[in-house]
């Protein structure tokens, strides 16, 4: 419909302009052979240029159209585009939401089915351990016994072997005739002596020995320094009874090195 209003304004232009009444003529044109002017002359006699294509500000044999519709129209088409647009992004949206949603959902009713997986095991772990409450009560029972042995033989000195190695260091033609032992206990600390030069002991030795001449103390005094655990060592006396024989007593301490350690369980764990 616009191009046909277009094409009937263009008849009516040119009708008026061609004919011999409808003519209009251009002010400074010659007139022609039947009295026309020239179109192409100006006032001036300069000829108008026709390169440009456009008469008036019509183009030349340009398609002819005009828009008919008012601004409301196309606004209002825009206006539809736009809230299109709009509409397609609030259900893109709504969508990725009710999919979170359902995933959300998903991985909790997995997650519940997961732990009353677990929950289910732990309930059957539990009916099977309690097959063997007796065995763990008498495990139980050997730990303890274990504890209590390592606590009271922590102070233990294994005195038979112990003296035998004193009586290896006796020197020549020496006999022990009495031995006094005084040693610790688990449950109570072993006195300490308050003399600076003597260590920390756990036990006291007091030696009595004989010998039909007169024994070499110092000598024994160095032997006993090989012993294990030896503190310190001090002789008490030399005596010389009326048979001739001289009886020296030596008193003698020693440390925790003493110690057999039977139940110990860093002890063994070593071994």
């Amino acid at each position: 419909m616009t191009q046909t209003a277009e094409r009937k304004d263009t008849g009516r232009r040119a009708s008026k302009g061609s004919g011999p009444e409808g003519s209009t003529s251009t002010p400074g044109a010659k007139p022609g052979r039947n009295g026309r002017r020239k179109v192409g002359d100006t006032a001036g006699g300069t000829p108008r240029s026709s390169g440009s294509g456009r008469r008036d500000g019509v183009a030349v044999g340009a398609e002819p159209r005009v828009h008919l519709l008012p601004p409301e129209v196309l606004a209002d088409r825009k206006a539809a585009v736009i809230r299109s647009r709009l509409l397609l992004g609030v259900v893109a949206v709504i969508a990725l939401t009710v999919l979170g949603i359902l995933g959300a959902g998903a991985l909790a009713v997995s997650a519940q089915r997961d732990l009353a997986a677990e929950q289910a095991t732990t309930q059957q772990l539990l009916k099977q351990q309690l097959q063997y409450v007796k065995v763990r009560a008498v495990q139980q029972q050997l730990d303890l016994i274990k504890t209590a042995q390592e606590v009271g033989a922590s102070t233990e000195i294994a005195w038979t072997p112990y003296l035998q190695k004193v009586q290896a260091t006796l020197p020549p033609n020496v006999t022990i005739t009495g031995v006094a032992v005084d040693s610790s206990t688990p449950i109570e600390l072993y006195p300490q002596s308050t003399a600076s030069l003597q260590g920390p002991r756990v036990a006291t030795i007091v030696f009595t020995a004989q010998s039909p001449s007169l024994p070499e103390v110092p000598s024994w005094l160095i032997a006993l320094k090989t012993l294990p655990g030896y503190a310190d060592a001090l002789p008490d006396s030399v005596n010389l009874d009326s048979s001739g024989t001289y009886t020296v007593t030596i008193t003698m301490h020693v440390d925790e090195k003493a110690f057999s350690n039977r139940f110990s369980t860093k002890q063994n764990t070593e071994k």
